[in-house]
C-alpha cells in the first residue's frame, strides 16, 4: 500500500502551502486566516519514484475549548494514527507557542517517524531565527520556504529516508485467495453481506449507521474458491462525518481499497445511488481496483422498481461502465450467487495478461481501422504496445509524439482493448510514451 505522510501543525504555519508544494498542485485552499483547512485533504503523489499519499490537516490546538477546534484535533489524531511518516510544521519566524509544545508532546507519544519543519525561511538570513525552536528539544529541524520552494527538495529526501520498506504488490495471493473489500455508505448492508459470506456473525448488524468502526477480516470458501473479505465502516460525505471515532474509521476504509483485488460497493436500492456512492467508485477507479456494485434490499424493492433502480445506477455510473450492477438481498441471500460470479469475473479481468505479440496483432487492426488524428500540426505515429502490469491491467503504447495523441483517441484504444480481450469488468490504464523510431 502507498505510505501515508501526514502534515500537521498549529493554525496558519503554512501546512496547506507545503502540501500543495509537495504534491505539485494547488489542491488545498491557502489563506492567511487560521482555520481554513478543516477536513483532511488527500492527494496521491510520487516521491523519488515511490507512490505515496500526502494528507493535509487542519490547524491543530489540542487544548482548545472551541468545538470546531476540538473536531479538527480529533481529525488530526486520526491522521497521525494512520500515518507512516509525520511532518510537523512550525512557524520559523516566531518563538514556539503552547500549542506547538502540546503538539510535539503528542507526536512523541505516537511513536511514529516525525520530521520537524521550520517554515517561512525565505532566505539564509532568516534561519538565524530558528534557534528558539531548538528549545523544544528538536534534534533535527529543517528550515524551508513552502511558498518559494526553498529546501523543499531537502525535506523530500528526508521524508523518503523515513518511509517504510517498499513491498512488491503480489498480483495474486500465493494461495489463490481473492481479496474483497466491502465499501459503501452507512446502513447499505455491508455487514449483513459480510456475515452471509463468512457464514458467521463477525460484524455487528444494526439499523443505525456507524455500527462498524474498524475494518473486520474474514476468510471463507465459496463454491471451491478462497476469499478474504474486509468489512469497512460506512463512509458519509465529509460534511456529515462526525469528529473522532468515525473520522478515524473513514481513513482506514479509504486505505483498505488498496488491499483489494475487487471492491464490492454496496448501495441501498431504497435510497438509490447517491453522489457519495459515485465518489467512492471514482476513488476505486483512481486506485485501479475492479468494482462490482451490489444493489441491496431486493427483498423490499422488487419487480419494475428494482429494474428502474438498476437502470438509474448504471446511468449514474456512466464513467465506470465496466462495473457490473447486481441486485441482491444480503438479508435473504437472493442474488448473492450472481454477485460472486460477477466478483470472480472482475478478479479474473483485473489479473489478466495479454502477450505482446497478441497485443500488436490487435494493434495493427486498430491502426488500420482508425489512425490517430492530427493534433497541433503533427500526426502521431504509433509503433507498438505492451502490457506492463495487472491489478489494474496497464498498457504502454509507444508513439513518436505522445503529447499529441488526442484524449478521444486514447479512449478509443482503451475501449478497443477492453472489448477485444474481455477486460469488461476491470479498470484499464493505457499510457502513451515517446520512442524514437530509429530505436
Amino acid at each position: 500500500m502507498k505510505p501515508i505522510i501526514a502534515i500537521v501543525g498549529r493554525p496558519n504555519v503554512g501546512k496547506s502551502t507545503l502540501f500543495n508544494r509537495l504534491v505539485g498542485e494547488a489542491l488545498a485552499i491557502v489563506h492567511d486566516a487560521p482555520g481554513v483547512t478543516r477536513d483532511r485533504n488527500y492527494a496521491d503523489s510520487s516521491l523519488a519514484g515511490r507512490s505515496v499519499t500526502f494528507v493535509d490537516t487542519g490547524g491543530f490546538d489540542p487544548t482548545t475549548d472551541d468545538p470546531m477546534g476540538q473536531g479538527i484535533a480529533k481529525h488530526v489524531r486520526a491522521a497521525i494514527e494512520e500515518a507512516d511518516v509525520i511532518v510537523c510544521v512550525l512557524d520559523g519566524t516566531l518563538p514556539p507557542t503552547a500549542p506547538d509544545r502540546d503538539a510535539i508532546h503528542l507526536l512523541r507519544r505516537a511513536e511514529k517517524p516525525v520530521l520537524f519543519v521550520a517554515n517561512k525561511m525565505d532566505g539564509a538570513e532568516r534561519e538565524w531565527g530558528m534557534g528558539e525552536l531548538y528549545t523544544l528539544g528538536l534534534e533535527h529541524l529543517i528550515g524551508v520556504s513552502a511558498l518559494h520552494g526553498r529546501h523543499v527538495g531537502k525535506l523530500e529526501a528526508a521524508i523518503f529516508g523515513l518511509l517504510p520498506p517498499e513491498t512488491i504488490d503480489e498480483e495474486v495471493d500465493t494461495d489463490g485467495t481473492t481479496n474483497l473489500v466491502l465499501l459503501g455508505r452507512p446502513n447499505a448492508g455491508k455487514s449483513s453481506l459480510f456475515n452471509r459470506l463468512s457464514g458467521e456473525e463477525r460484524s455487528l448488524v444494526d439499523s443505525r449507521p456507524g455500527t462498524t468502526r474498524d475494518p473486520v477480516d474474514s476468510w471463507f470458501d465459496y463454491k471451491g474458491r478462497k476469499y478474504r473479505a474486509l468489512d469497512t465502516a460506512g463512509i458519509r460525505r465529509k460534511s456529515k462525518v462526525d469528529p473522532g471515532v468515525e473520522a478515524a474509521s473513514v481513513i482506514r476504509s479509504l486505505r483498505s481499497i488498496e488491499r483489494a483485488h475487487v471492491v464490492i460497493l454496496m448501495v441501498d436500492a431504497i435510497d438509490g445511488l447517491a453522489e457519495q456512492d459515485a465518489r467512492l467508485l471514482g476513488l476505486c477507479r483512481e486506485r485501479g481496483r475492479a468494482v462490482v456494485v451490489g444493489l441491496n434490499k431486493a427483498d423490499v424493492v422488487r419487480g419494475e422498481d428494482m429494474k428502474k433502480a438498476k437502470e438509474d445506477a448504471t446511468t449514474q455510473l456512466h464513467f465506470a461502465r465496466y462495473a457490473h450492477v447486481v441486485p441482491l438481498s444480503a438479508k435473504t441471500g437472493f442474488g448473492v450467487a450472481q454477485l460472486m460470479s460477477a466478483v470472480d469475473q472482475a478478479a479474473a479481468a483485473a489479473q489478466k495478461r495479454v502477450t505482446t505479440s497478441e497485443l500488436n496483432r490487435f494493434f495493427e487492426k486498430v491502426l488500420a481501422e482508425r489512425q490517430p488524428p492530427t493534433r497541433g500540426g503533427k500526426a502521431p505515429r504509433l509503433y507498438y504496445i505492451t502490457q506492463t502490469s495487472v491489478n489494474p491491467p496497464t498498457f504502454v503504447a509507444f508513439s513518436s509524439s505522445p503529447e499529441n495523441v488526442a484524449e478521444s483517441y486514447r479512449r478509443f484504444v482503451t475501449n478497443r482493448i477492453r472489448a477485444e480481450f474481455g477486460f469488461d469488468a476491470a479498470p484499464l490504464r493505457v499510457h502513451f510514451r515517446g520512442k524514437n523510431r530509429d530505436e
